[in-house]
């Protein structure tokens, strides 16, 4: 049986990984280019263009789509994008990069990894960007901190991947989108949800997440393992949560576990909008957003990550948003469940905000059973203590 995928955002999956002839003589040039060390977010950003988890961005964003998405969450073509994808220097470096040349894209180890041809340079206005991306000009906001820490002049323009971005970590779960896609076809799945979160899933996640696989016949669990907080569990204890999890508590054959490469930006409604589009090139038709996606702080409502897809009709984003309310485990039917489900008092709900589950992991106690897996739980307790 052939299974019909969900065509990438814009129609386009987006292949920037140069090979054979071609690679050989974009290396050979990279020589007597000028080099630009990439930082850990641009390189984050250089991984999602080049293996079309960007689509259809070509390369980090011009002048012009900079301008649409800033003020419209759109690009110039008219085609939806919330977050403007950036390349910015220092303007006392500015002038190394000149316009309408070709530049080296480098690892902070001296590792060449791509060629990017600047076809705009500028100088936007930081604050308005903060604003309408952020909702914030506050450096508290740790998108805003980074957005300014990056530079002030923005470069622009396709790139061509020379090397891949080196990893040390979790490499059988790095699936790009073309091989995600060709996952979900073997499996037969035409229908599949995709989860993203930056924590360990607890027993709401999992209960939003199993709830989703009533209706679809595929879940991608896509945890973001780029750049993150201090204070964000660390991914590769998070990766063993989900391993766990999943090996005891979810069906084998209805779940694929993948991480997202991308850096957090804490951007909100946003960032939702641009997870789902990422999520869409990987090959899902659907996308979890609980309350607070991609949220930080109060900068945010509880639920503006759902309402923002309101913004956008089926033509201009396909993948459909699966909207869930905050779980919890309810003392009087005994089962999780959401105040859409549950006639419960807030008395009979079980929940403990990100700061009490910390506390307690710190002073070695077990989250209670009808929050966390108490699998779950050890190897949260154990990381917290290892000095």
């Amino acid at each position: 049986m052939k299974t019909s995928i969900i065509p990438p955002h814009g129609g386009t999956l987006i292949d920037a990984v140069l090979t054979g002839a071609d690679h050989t003589q974009a290396l050979e040039s990279t020589a007597r280019l000028p080099h630009l060390v990439l930082s850990d977010r641009n390189l984050a950003d250089l991984e999602c263009l080049a293996t079309g988890v960007y689509s259809p961005l070509t390369g980090f964003v011009s002048e012009l789509d900079y301008r649409t998405i800033v003020k419209e969450m759109r690009l110039s073509s008219g085609l939806a994008w919330s977050i403007p994808v950036t390349l910015q220097v220092p303007e006392a470096n500015a002038d190394r990069y000149p316009l309408d040349s070709d530049i080296a894209l480098m690892h902070p180890d001296g590792t060449v990894l791509a060629v990017m041809t600047v076809i705009s340079k500028f100088r936007p206005d930081q604050t308005l960007e903060a604003q309408s991306v952020y909702g914030t000009d506050t450096e508290q906001h740790p998108g805003v901190k980074a957005l300014r820490a990056e530079g002030e002049v923005y470069l622009g323009g396709p790139i061509q991947l020379l090397n891949p971005i080196p990893h040390n970590q979790f490499d059988e779960y790095r699936l790009t989108p073309a091989i995600s896609r060709r996952r979900f076809a073997e499996c037969q799945w035409s229908t599949i949800a995709a989860f993203q979160t930056r924590n360990p899933i607890h027993r709401a996640h999992e209960y939003i997440t199993k709830t989703a696989l009533e209706i679809v016949e595929g879940l991608f669990i896509n945890p973001l393992v780029g750049t993150t907080k201090k204070d964000d569990i660390p991914a590769d204890i998070r990766m063993q949560c989900y391993q766990t999890l999943l090996k005891r508590y979810y069906p084998r054959d209805r779940v694929i576990l993948g991480v997202f490469p991308a850096a957090m930006r804490y951007a909100g409604p946003r960032e939702a909008i641009m997870h789902a589009i990422a999520r869409q090139n990987y090959g899902c038709t659907h996308f979890i957003v609980g309350r607070d996606h991609a949220g930080v702080g109060d900068y945010y409502g509880t639920y503006d990550a759902q309402h923002i897809f309101n913004e956008f009709n089926a033509d201009e984003l396909q993948i459909r948003a699966l909207k869930f309310e905050h779980a919890f485990f309810c003392k009087r039917t005994q089962t999780m469940a959401t105040a859409k489900t549950s006639p419960s008092v807030p008395e009979e709900r079980i929940h403990l905000s990100g700061t009490k589950v910390r506390e307690m992991l710190r002073s070695g106690q077990m989250p209670p059973p009808e929050f966390t897996r108490p699998e779950v739980a050890k190897i949260l307790v154990a990381s917290m203590q290892t000095p």
